[in-house]
């Protein structure tokens, strides 16, 4: 088994501290996919088990943008159904669209959906996307740990 099956696998059990609720953008995700792929663990990998305690949920946006780029959509759906699903409702729709109005430079548009959907959840948006340092305490750079 490698480095990076072993750390998916043990996930839950190997936090040491008490993590912040996540919500999983793509670009953690497919970082996350891709080290699993090669076997080599990375800065997803690393991420997960420093928080294997944490809950962690996806979005329709982690999904669509994740499976957009899969070579294998279906195992790509299966890896996914193992984190929490939040949907889309109108409460995200309000908080994008207010996000995106007070921005001096506005987000992508899937950005400013998941920016809404984790500060309504309470949650920390987790990913490698320097659109989310504006979110301060907010977003949680995988790459920086």
């Amino acid at each position: 088994m490698s480095d990076a099956e072993t750390v998916v696998n043990a996930m839950p059990h190997l936090c040491a501290q008490e993590p912040s609720d996540g919500l999983l953008d793509s670009s953690f995700i497919i970082d996350l996919l891709n080290e699993i792929a090669t076997g080599k663990a990375g800065a997803a990998l690393r991420w997960l088990r420093s928080n294997g305690t944490a809950a962690l949920w996806i979005s329709p946006v982690t999904l669509a943008e994740a499976l957009e780029g899969a070579q294998d959509p279906d195992a790509v759906r299966d890896y996914l159904r193992r984190y929490a699903w939040q949907g889309i409702h109108r409460v995200h729709a309000d908080r994008a669209a207010i996000v995106q109005r007070r921005a001096a430079r506005r987000m992508g548009e899937n950005d400013a959906w998941q920016a809404a959907i984790a500060e309504q959840m309470g949650a920390v948006l987790v990913g490698h996307d320097k659109a989310f340092k504006r979110l301060g305490a907010a977003y949680e750079d995988h790459w920086s740990r």
